[in-house]
């Protein structure tokens, strides 16, 4: 989904009578991205979200909204399902390991998330899987890698092709 927004800077005032076009701006919203997280991912939410708001994405954030101690089923499925039911793009989410995240996520009919540690695996899972939710673990990539892993996996498409004709598969078996 791909919002175009023109418009122009205004010089610094309050009065918006006042107020000089200095400048023409565009600005690109690129698509809206679910995030979610349990306690042990909330620190790498909040790092996410952040740089998802900087590269000029709309998210809808899920929860949770500390590190206190919560169940990531009740902030990963609302945020799949969002997903699944397009009010979403596609999805990140956060947790210790992301391995019960995606679980979690995958459990959900249409999604396809894949776990990353590392930029090559979260590219392969956009690029051979298709993958239109991504899980990663904040004990096992540092912040960092973090921002690496979520720019390649934005930027990378999938291939299509004979991976598709896997997908067509995948979801034919889950409609069973």
């Amino acid at each position: 989904m791909k919002w175009l927004f023109w418009g122009f800077i205004f010089n610094n005032t309050k009065n918006i009578a006042e107020a000089i076009c200095t400048k023409p701006y565009y600005m690109e919203i690129l698509m809206k991205i679910a995030i979610a997280s349990d306690h042990a991912g909330y620190d790498y939410k909040e790092l996410t979200r952040e740089f998802l708001l900087k590269e000029g994405y709309e998210i809808e954030d899920f929860g949770t909204c500390s590190n206190h101690s919560c169940d990531y089923l009740d902030f990963v499925v609302p945020a799949a399902q969002a997903v699944a039911d397009k009010r979403c793009d596609i999805g990140i989410l956060l947790g210790e390991d992301g391995n019960g995240e995606a679980i979690a996520a995958n459990k959900i009919s249409g999604i396809r998330c894949a776990i990353a540690w590392n930029k090559e695996s979260a590219r392969l899972g956009k690029e051979h899987n298709n993958a239109n939710m991504l899980s990663i673990g904040q004990e096992m990539v540092s912040d960092e890698d973090l921002l690496e892993i979520l720019d390649n996996w934005l930027k990378v498409s999938f291939k299509g092709g004979r991976y598709k004709k896997r997908i067509n598969k995948l979801e034919s078996i889950l409609s069973h």
